[in-house]
């Protein structure tokens, strides 16, 4: 099933009253744009499915709701989330480029950092990254300035992990491992941050790994 075609009547329902945040991709028949975008943003909604929810919009039929909110060129796409636009880009784009437009407003876990905001903390000295998998992996690579601390003997090695020169993350190779592990620490009382995604994501996102 593809993107949810919404217009005039439907819109507040579907959008505006979504629990989910909602991308909204406003386009036309004509537009030919539109139609190199479009498969783009059915993957996009398939891969986020339960995070995101995507709509159409075709201001040909909807001239009212394009006009309200200011729609000049096509495709336009806009973030909304609780009812409120919060962020809107024009122009065909790719799948990841419309990931990176609505990432930072979709749900996460309790303690998750993305790639990108973990750069940015490791850059200005707030955090230490803390590598959970074998010490072998870490020393192939690791991210920058990261202490390696193997999930087997992390829960040992806790007082080690308060004495870091900032606050540790935790991560692991996809990120399945230091979620679980941040959620068994936090319900002893010691909440830690973890990397989403773990390594894969900080390459995904071409980010510099240190490597011996």
């Amino acid at each position: 099933m593809g993107a949810q075609i919404v217009d005039d009547r439907s819109f507040k329902a579907e959008v505006l009253m979504s629990e989910l945040p909602v991308l909204v991709d406003f386009y036309a028949d004509w537009c030919q744009p539109c139609k190199i975008t479009s498969p783009e943003v059915e993957a996009l909604g398939k891969e986020l499915e339960g995070k995101l929810k995507v709509v159409k919009v075709n201001t040909d039929k909807s001239p009212t709701l394009a006009q309200s909110l200011r729609i000049q060129s096509l495709p336009t796409f806009m973030v909304f989330v609780k009812g409120r636009p919060v962020d809107a880009q024009v122009g065909a784009m790719k799948k990841a480029q419309l990931r990176q437009m609505v990432e930072p407003h979709l749900p996460r876990a309790e303690g998750a950092i993305l790639a990108r905001e973990l750069a940015q903390l490791i850059t200005e000295g707030q955090v230490v990254p803390v590598d959970i998998r074998e010490a072998s992996s870490w020393g192939r690579a690791h991210l920058p300035r990261a202490a390696s601390m193997p999930e087997t003997e992390l829960e040992s090695r806790l007082a080690e992990l308060h004495m870091l020169a900032g606050e540790p993350v935790l991560y692991c190779r996809s990120g399945d491992k230091a979620k679980a592990l941040a959620e068994r620490l936090a319900a002893s009382g010691i909440p830690v941050a973890f990397l989403e995604g773990g390594m894969l994501a900080w390459e995904a996102e071409l980010l510099p790994v240190e490597r011996p």
